[in-house]
């Protein structure tokens, strides 16, 4: 049988052994807690703000792809003119190489036409016969023109081909924010419009034109 102080002495050991563990847990949390950082959603340490924002990206680089544009595009008879004379000459000079076809900037003054899915055709005055202009109002803008006209913007510098594309969405989606959320396109046929933007030079004769600038004169 045991005695009073081999009892007592048992107790004495195992609440020892329990403040260790004790202490050895709590150390343990405290340890936890100082390498442990509070990250706020959305905050800097966040890492879905850490991830690739391509409408960030759009609205940080779509002014100087503006400026770029409305100082470097020709007037469109001009332009007309000079792709008749000498296609590689006019590309040259304007054009910058998208894979197989060079994107040109051009400004224009004209009539809207009636419209269709947001895009309406311009009827320009001196332009020679058979070219013709139409331009992108949205909502929706398609194409990838505004990203590449720069010939900066380069795959290169991109994880993949979707994050690539994605830039060409967000640029687009922050030119028409800036540029075409207070256009009433249910009145802008018969209206003058006067339009600096951008075309992929597929067919000469049709030019499909994404808008750096828009105005209903």
């Amino acid at each position: 049988m045991a005695t009073t102080s081999s009892v007592s002495a048992n107790a004495t050991k195992t609440t020892r052994r329990r403040v260790i563990v004790a202490l050895v847990a709590t150390g343990v949390l405290a340890a936890m807690a100082f390498e442990t950082t509070v990250v706020p959603i959305g905050g800097e340490g966040d890492l879905r703000q850490q991830a690739f924002n391509p409408d960030a990206f759009g609205v940080q680089e779509f002014p100087r792809i503006r400026d770029f544009v409305s100082e470097t595009a020709p007037d469109a008879v001009q332009l007309a003119d000079e792709l008749a004379a000498d296609r590689n000459a006019a590309i040259a000079a304007y054009g910058t190489m998208a894979g197989a076809f060079p994107v040109i900037p051009v400004r224009f003054t004209g009539t809207a036409g009636e419209g269709s899915s947001g895009i309406f055709e311009v009827s320009v005055d001196s332009l020679p016969d058979g070219v013709g202009i139409r331009v992108q109002t949205g909502p929706a803008i398609n194409g990838t023109e505004l990203r590449d006209i720069t010939g900066d913007i380069v795959f290169g510098d991109f994880t993949n081909q979707i994050e690539f594309q994605n830039v060409g969405a967000g640029i687009n989606r922050a030119m028409a924010a800036e540029v075409l959320s207070d256009l009433d396109r249910d009145a802008l046929a018969g209206q003058t419009v006067s339009v600096t933007g951008v075309f992929t030079m597929i067919n000469p004769q049709n030019w499909l034109v994404t808008p750096v600038a828009f105005e209903v004169q």
